[in-house]
């Protein structure tokens, strides 16, 4: 087990840097820190003299991969890349352009995107698959038919549609809950009902489908009718032995939540007005801030390899033939 671990961490490490080189070359194509410094800046016509200042202050200065004018190992290490994005496998995420510490935002802002996310994650596994598994104990009915029309038709609905429907119906017509915002301590519920409800509601269709399928794969294998020519009811075949062994694909699936539990959603917290980490990007992003935008890809990189690492260490829970070697 241990040396599966180790084998996986140096894994990801080449996995990061390239995750890194892309971020960095993909924001580089767009602006060269020539274009950085004049947006940053906010004049229409701003001198040279204050674009190299600009340059010189903010780290902007240096070549992007390799320095000419530098001697030995300085022509690689006296780079933007080794000092922008390198730095990150140290956790230094650095300053923003405008000054904050980035770590510190982190630190703050993953709060509120956890206070969203984790509830949402929660609450609609626990729908989803009470639904699935209701569908499965009345498939062939009319019931069944039904559930699978219904999440077809939440499947063909854009998830913006749930947020501004949701905003209008429960915030602005009906007045149970406040269309957006935030505030500290226990007065954020109020708050976080409306974008849970929509997180839940907007993910009923394709996730329960989902599941459903993976139920019913499982409930015509032989193990199935071995437990119920023991006598055991249907509800217990369903909850104890179809769920047990469906866990796996179900956890897969989960993967990628562990990241959003972090970085938040960039739709919802931003349609919501929520300062966590999803809005704290896209005011990056548009503010052409390339600290912020190269700590939230490696951080989101960084959770995806721990989630891949932890599901396969969850399969050796969920089912004891899986041996990690």
């Amino acid at each position: 087990m241990l040396n599966y671990v180790i084998r996986r961490v140096l894994y990801a490490i080449p996995i990061l840097i390239g995750v890194n080189l892309i971020t960095f070359a993909l924001f580089f194509v767009v602006n060269t820190p020539d274009d950085m410094a004049r947006i940053h800046l906010g004049a229409k016509h701003v001198t040279p003299e204050a674009i190299e200042r600009w340059k010189v202050e903010h780290g902007y200065d240096r070549p992007l991969l390799f320095n000419q004018e530098a001697e030995g190992t300085g022509k690689l290490t006296e780079t933007l890349f080794v000092n922008k994005s390198l730095a990150l496998f140290a956790l230094d995420f650095g300053l923003a352009d405008d000054g904050r510490d980035i770590a510190r935002e982190i630190g703050t802002r993953m709060w509120p995107s956890l206070a969203i996310a984790l509830p949402t994650f929660l609450v609609g596994l626990a729908v989803y698959i009470s639904f699935a598994l209701t569908l499965v104990f009345f498939r062939a009915t009319y019931l069944d038919l039904t559930g699978v029309v219904l999440s077809v038709v939440l499947m063909s609905i854009s998830g913006l549609f749930y947020i501004i429907g949701g905003q209008y119906l429960l915030g602005k017509l009906w007045h149970l809950v406040p269309v957006s915002g935030y505030a500290p301590g226990w007065g954020m519920f109020k708050f976080l009902i409306l974008p849970i409800a929509v997180g839940v509601v907007s993910g009923l269709g394709d996730s329960s489908r989902f599941y459903r399928t993976l139920f019913l794969e499982e409930i015509h294998k032989d193990y199935v009718r071995t437990a119920r020519a023991k006598g055991l009811s249907e509800r217990v075949v369903l909850f104890r032995h179809v769920l047990g062994n469906a866990m796996i694909p179900i956890l897969t699936g989960a993967v990628v939540v562990i990241p959003r539990l972090f970085l938040g959603s960039l739709i919802v917290e931003s349609f919501f007005g929520i300062p966590g980490l999803g809005s704290y990007t896209i005011e990056a992003i548009q503010a052409q801030d390339f600290a912020i935008v190269r700590s939230m890809v490696f951080l989101g990189s960084v959770l995806y390899i721990v989630g891949l690492l932890l599901t396969d260490l969850s399969y050796t829970l969920v089912d004891p033939r899986v041996r990690l070697e």
